[in-house]
Order: C-alpha cells, then structure tokens, then sequence
C-alpha cells in the first residue's frame, strides 16, 4: 500500500467514527500528555481504532487523538508520537500529522522533551523552536510526492511561523514565563547521544536535541499548515554533566516542568485563535 492509499484509509475509518473538524492540531511530547485531559472532551479515538494507523510504543505515551476546545478554540491533540527509532517507515511516522491536516486543523503546534546542547541552557527551560536541523534522519518527502498534499520541492525558509513565533514569546511575557529560543536538531535515537555528537550537533549551531519533531514539520510545511513549536528541555546533553542520562529523568523533569509548560501552551493556543 502507497504512503497516499494508508493516509487515505486512515482518513476514510477516521470519519466514519468522528465529525469534529479541528482548527488546532497539538502534538504533545513525552511527559507532556496530561494535557489532553484537561480540555473540553468532545471526542476521543484511540490509534488502534483507526484502520492502519501507526502505534506509539513509547513509556507514556496513551496513544490516542483527543478532540475537544481550549476556551473556545477547536483542538485535536495526539497524545503519544510515532517515532522514526521504533522501525516504522519515515511515512508511517508523519501520517498522523497528515491526518490531522486532512481532518481540517490549519496550525500544527508541537511540542518535545529535548537535551539542552547550549551551554546557557538548565534542565526545566522551554525554549521556542525558530528553526531545525533535520539531516541525520530521512526526509518524510522523499519517494513520489503527493501532490494533493503538496509540491514537491517545497520552501522551508520559515519552517516555523514568524508571526505564530511572536505570539508565543508574548503570551510567555504575560504570563511571567521564561522562554528561550534557538534551533532544535533531530536525530534517529533512540540512544542518547555520546558527547562527541553533542559537540557536534553544538557545532552544526543546534541549542536542542531530539528524537522527533523535525520530520513532523517538515511534511505540515509541505501541506501548507502554520507551525510552531516548543521544547522542554528536560536535561543537559551527554557530556554537558557528570550524571548518565535516562528516559526516567526526561519523563521526570517534563513532569515538573508541565504546569507552566500547559499553561504557556493554552494561553498561546488561545491567542493564536485570535490571530487567525
């Protein structure tokens, strides 16, 4: 089956089960997920539900779309990622935010627990996405384009939106929360890095690692879709401390860190509304 028919049939058993029609797509990244149970619940539909569709097989991720408002702002939430490193096909792994398009959502915001590469960072930061680095992992692009969905050599000179950029660095000064900003670098994990590619990834002028992300806004950029992005950044890269690194600690500081990281992300969600 071609990456078009799997998208079509996820579609097709998608609405024959849900009629809500989204304005705001939320990808929620590990640790980050209580969100979704703290929306207005319209509706919820879990990935084995839908014919085809790839399975999270991540530690804390639910695995399940959430539809539903933010105030009066029409959402659906992926609470748990596909990820490249659990062997699905780089296709399989940006299908659900294709989905999502074709489900009527015109905003991809997504979010991500990373490690910190730069050096003026501390475990507990966001750090708003300006731009990336995806070329340690397959292009979601690549085989025969879709050209329903897009052309097939797409611009990415503003992969994440200026205007949707500023809304979440001024909602974030409303509200007293500290943001940074920089470039976050996704890389194939699901290993940690060693501290050589830390350098590396500093080197190549990345603040943040991670292990999704990158290819999500690579294929909603391809459909057209406004994206923006923040990171958590739940730990300093290898090498930056003397401490190993675990998914335990990730999940750990996400987890301490999802107060003011679901606050900052409503209050955006909201005012981006308002832009629209």
């Amino acid at each position: 089956m071609t990456p078009q028919e799997k998208l079509r049939k996820c579609y097709e058993s998608f609405k024959e089960k849900i009629s809500f029609v989204p304005e705001i797509a939320l990808i929620l990244g590990s640790g980050l997920g209580a969100l979704a149970d703290e929306i207005d619940v319209k509706a919820v539909l879990d990935y084995k539900e839908i014919e085809g569709f790839p399975m999270s097989t991540v530690p804390g991720h639910k695995g399940r779309f959430v539809f539903g408002y933010i105030e009066d702002v029409p959402v659906v939430i992926m609470q748990g990622r596909v990820h490249y490193y659990e062997g699905y096909e780089m296709s399989d792994v940006v299908l659900p935010t294709r989905l999502m398009k074709l489900m009527g959502a015109k905003v991809l915001f997504l979010t991500n627990a990373s490690g910190g590469c730069n050096t003026s960072f501390k475990a507990g930061d966001f750090m708003l996405i300006t731009d990336q680095i995806m070329n340690f992992v397959p292009s979601p692009l690549i085989g025969a384009n879709i050209d329903e969905l897009g052309p097939r050599f797409p611009d990415m000179h503003e992969i994440y939106d200026k205007d949707l950029r500023d809304i979440v660095v001024k909602t974030a000064g409303e509200l007293g929360i500290d943001i940074k900003q920089g470039v976050y670098i996704q890389l194939t994990g699901p290993n940690f890095e060693t501290p050589a590619e830390v350098r590396m990834c500093r080197n190549l002028g990345a603040d943040a690692i991670g292990m999704s992300t990158g290819c999500e806004a690579v294929a909603a950029n391809h459909m057209g879709m406004k994206i923006v992005g923040i990171s958590c950044v739940s730990n300093l890269a290898c090498g930056m401390t003397d401490n190993p690194l675990s998914h335990a600690e990730v999940i750990e500081a996400a987890d301490k860190a999802a107060p003011l990281f679901k606050k900052l992300i409503r209050s955006s969600i909201v005012n981006i509304h308002r832009s629209l």
